[in-house]
């Protein structure tokens, strides 16, 4: 059930210097009736204690019209209320699912809703350009990912996600520093494709999705490879840490310190060209640190529309996720402005250049 953009941009006619802005990795709900009766089928096939048919992937119909209806509802009607152009579209992060079924079922699953990716942004080229899920299952290999990642490259997607933990809370897969990431890094290096590192749905009761476990997962990272030398291993690997990072900017010094005392570098050093924090943070004073602390050529615009903080903030009446106005407010130059809507995403994610050029290059 696909949900998550990344990359919505500015309109020319909506800025003063006529830039078009590129926002980052966020959701895409559809509502398509089809696609949750085989969602829900496949899910209690796979937990059945007897062994029961799946559903039949040729049974699951969505028409066009279907698919466009949702759209324009939603995200389509958004980016025009918002004034965007282009959104990195992938699955929806709590709808991926790993932790359901085996391997096999994850393969099915993830197949489907990167087809259906692929149809949205055929519908919409103008609007849309694909970022896949990965058929991640726990215990499976990680590179038993690169074919699905390899399939979604060839139809014109620009990035993945990528989850840390399929076991939906448990935490229990290697580090992401553990060699066993090791042959998908080098396959998302050689199709020129950054990863959003992002969990999925959480099953364990003593965390909430997106209120703890999301920020969980994103800090958690942060600091399995604060302390590695995976980057100087994988120059080239890019990971984007949603959520505004996690828990790191508001504890920059915590991170800082703990850097310093086991002889890494400054925390500006390590993000590097490899370790990128978005937007997705709900209230001006946190963009206003966000800004401050994180080194500004390592943000990149995100708005979770129709994603986990929906509605109007009372105080405001703008909705919560409408972080373009946070960023317009905030205490930066218009020339850091520009570099977190557009050119700190044609940078991370450089097949926008080849995939997209009428909607990636000036």
């Amino acid at each position: 059930m696909p949900s998550r953009a990344l990359a919505s941009a500015d309109s020319p006619t909506t800025r003063s210097d006529g830039a078009n802005d590129y926002r980052l990795p966020r959701p895409l709900h559809h509502r398509a009736k089809d696609l949750h009766r085989f969602r829900k089928e496949q899910t209690a096939a796979a937990g059945a204690v007897e062994k029961t048919a799946m559903p039949s992937r040729a049974s699951l119909k969505m028409p066009d019209d279907e698919i466009r209806e949702s759209i324009e509802q939603n995200q389509l009607k958004l980016q025009r209320e918002r004034g965007t152009d282009l959104t990195i579209f992938s699955p929806r992060a709590s709808g991926m699912g790993h932790h359901v079924g085996d391997e096999s079922v994850s393969l099915e699953w993830s197949q489907i809703c990167n087809d259906l990716i692929a149809r949205v942004v055929s519908l919409y080229p103008q609007n849309f350009i694909g970022v896949c899920q990965l058929p991640q299952s726990p215990g499976a290999d990680p590179k038993n990912s690169a074919a699905e990642l390899e399939r979604c490259v060839k139809m014109g997607f620009v990035g993945c996600n990528l989850n840390p933990d399929p076991s939906g809370g448990y935490f229990n897969s290697p580090p992401m520093t553990d060699k066993s990431w090791f042959p998908l890094y080098e396959k998302m290096i050689e199709l020129d494709v950054p990863c959003m590192i992002h969990v999925s749905g959480c099953c364990n009761p003593a965390m909430h999705t997106t209120g703890s476990y999301y920020l969980n997962a994103d800090t958690m990272v942060f600091m399995q490879v604060l302390l590695s030398d995976l980057f100087k291993t994988f120059p080239k690997l890019k990971f984007i840490i949603p959520h505004g990072g996690g828990a790191v900017p508001f504890h920059w010094g915590r991170f800082r310190g703990i850097a310093l005392n086991n002889g890494k570098p400054e925390l500006a050093d390590i993000m590097g060209e490899n370790i990128f924090f978005d937007t997705c943070v709900y209230h001006q004073p946190g963009i206003d640190l966000l800004t401050k602390v994180v080194p500004i050529d390592n943000i990149l615009f995100a708005s979770e529309m129709v994603g986990a903080v929906k509605g109007a903030d009372p105080r405001t009446g703008f909705g919560f996720d409408d972080t373009k106005r946070y960023v317009d407010q905030a205490p930066i130059s218009d020339a850091d402005r520009k570099k977190i809507f557009e050119d700190n995403a044609r940078r991370v994610y450089p097949r926008l250049k080849t995939t997209a050029p009428a909607k990636a290059t000036p």
